[in-house]
């Protein structure tokens, strides 16, 4: 007997759905914990004291998630208001060249970054130009700082088109009836726009912060390897780059990580409780 379901006046079959969410969804997560909770003697806790141990690892991946989130948000907020507030065809235009970078493999567009960087890359050739072939070179790459751009540039997008999105949507009425009754850009901005941008800012903050804090290439190629964060753990456990493969402690690794991404959606929808009127928020 086929299960739907009525949206509006259309009848929408519910099996093809179902089936796509236990397949990919319930089946990967249902054996992630299955290894996270199991050993070569069957049920056990031991793969979560692992966790422990790499405590400063997984510190280290909050911290530079949250860094490259907050600099997402600084830079993407002006960006998405100059452009909602353009003609139509500059907000096409624009919208393409933010989405452009993104047609392009991940790992190119990473790489990318390691030429301009190195001691031999872009900048400091260009520097050295200016200061003489003597001049030692600024050391841009293998440090924090590059992982956090390299974050930025990977997912700035993440951030700038939820955002764009909401401040289309706010009605343009609003703003000139406060203009009518004597409110200033600074109260406009501050009463009006922020208020009604908040679910773009949640939805962006949660796309960015989520692949940010399970990343593993990106400190591969622009950290130099010297700083594992968490999903450079859970991959090396599962691939055995470093010479172990153990999947327990990989899927325990990983089952915590699942359980900070739900705990910070959850924190992150109490700020958006009117997400469904407004059209930007976190689903």
């Amino acid at each position: 007997m086929t299960k739907s379901v009525e949206v509006g006046s259309k009848k929408v079959n519910l099996i093809p759905f179902s089936g796509w969410m236990v397949v990919f969804v319930l089946i990967p997560i249902a054996l992630v914990v299955y290894y996270a909770f199991t050993g070569v003697d069957g049920f056990t806790l031991s793969n979560l004291t692992w966790i422990w141990t790499y405590r400063s690892t997984l510190w280290l991946s909050v911290w530079l998630s949250l860094l490259a989130t907050a600099i997402c948000l600084l830079l993407a907020y002006p960006v998405a208001y100059m452009i909602s507030r353009a003609s139509e065809k500059v907000q096409r235009n624009a919208s393409l060249f933010i989405m452009l970078p993104m047609w392009m493999n991940f790992l190119v567009r990473t790489y990318a970054w390691m030429t301009i960087l190195e001691n031999n890359g872009l900048i400091n050739n260009g520097l050295r130009l200016i200061f003489g072939e003597d001049f030692a070179g600024l050391n841009l790459i293998n440090n924090h700082g590059a992982i956090i751009l390299g974050m930025v540039y990977n997912y700035l997008p993440y951030m700038i088109l939820p955002i764009y999105t909401a401040l289309t949507k706010i009605d343009n009425s609003l703003i000139e009836a406060a203009r009518d009754l004597g409110s200033g850009g600074v109260q406009i901005f501050r009463r009006i726009v922020l208020p009604l941008s908040v679910p773009g800012i949640i939805s962006g903050i949660t796309m960015v912060f989520i692949p940010s804090i399970s990343t593993f290439i990106i400190s591969k190629i622009l950290g130099g390897g010297k700083d594992f964060l968490i999903g450079d753990l859970i991959e090396d456990y599962f691939l055995g780059n470093s010479g172990v493969v153990n999947y327990n402690i990989g899927a325990a690794l990983s089952l915590v990580i699942m359980v900070m991404i739900l705990i910070a959606t959850c924190f992150m929808n109490k700020f958006d409780k009117d997400a469904k009127t407004n059209g930007g928020g976190v689903i």
